[in-house]
């Protein structure tokens, strides 16, 4: 089980005033693999540039794809750049994932493709696994949560992320990038009535 999955798993089942965009989501996922990284000692961080460390395994697949795909030449990658790389179809690819790796009985197909968020009847490991730490207020995975807009009650540990600078600087360049991302999709809805307004004109 790692930060990402149970991302992954927060994101379907607590409920939200609004569904978490694809594109969001696998930034926020790629934020989630770069800090289990950081976590495994895989990688560093010098500023803002992620630096490899070590080519051990850290025993998942996904993880392992992403530590495979690291960029290791000077002067290495941001984090927002690796957000915006690594987080290219990355939910898509962890719903593959996960589909593959658990039980066929499992139900998380219906629980990924279906339109409403009734699915309490829908059961497996990993999405215990992510429950359990989302009622434990664990502040990595709040965090993360946070940045998407799923709200969180209020919990005494919930800051203590902020006591560590590297994760501070993971959570600032997602920050950023959903910003960014945020502007495009704004952009694209100005440009897209426009268009539509030039051929209502009478």
């Amino acid at each position: 089980m790692t930060t990402p999955q149970d991302l992954l798993f927060v994101a379907l089942d607590v409920p939200g005033d609004r569904p978490v965009e694809q594109g969001d989501l696998s930034l926020a996922l790629a934020a989630a693999e770069l800090l289990d990284l950081l976590a495994a000692q895989v990688v560093s961080l010098r500023d803002d540039r992620i630096v490899p460390v070590s080519g051990h395994l850290t025993g998942d697949p996904m993880l392992d794809k992403a530590a495979a795909s690291l960029v290791r030449a000077e002067p290495y990658e941001s984090a927002e750049d690796w957000l915006w790389r690594r987080g290219d179809g990355l939910s898509a690819a962890y719903r593959d994932e996960l589909e593959h790796m658990e039980p066929s009985g499992s139900g998380l197909r219906q629980l990924f493709r279906r339109a409403d968020r009734s699915v309490d009847h829908i059961d497996s490991d990993a999405r215990r696994h992510a429950a359990d730490r989302w009622a434990r207020h664990e502040p990595l995975l709040v965090a993360l949560a946070a940045a998407l807009g799923i709200e969180e009650p209020e919990h005494e540990d919930a800051a203590g992320h902020a006591e560590d600078d590297r994760v501070s600087v993971v959570l600032a360049a997602l920050g950023d990038a959903l910003t960014e991302l945020e502007g495009v999709r704004q952009r694209r809805r100005i440009e897209d009535d426009a268009f539509d307004n030039v051929w209502r004109a009478p």
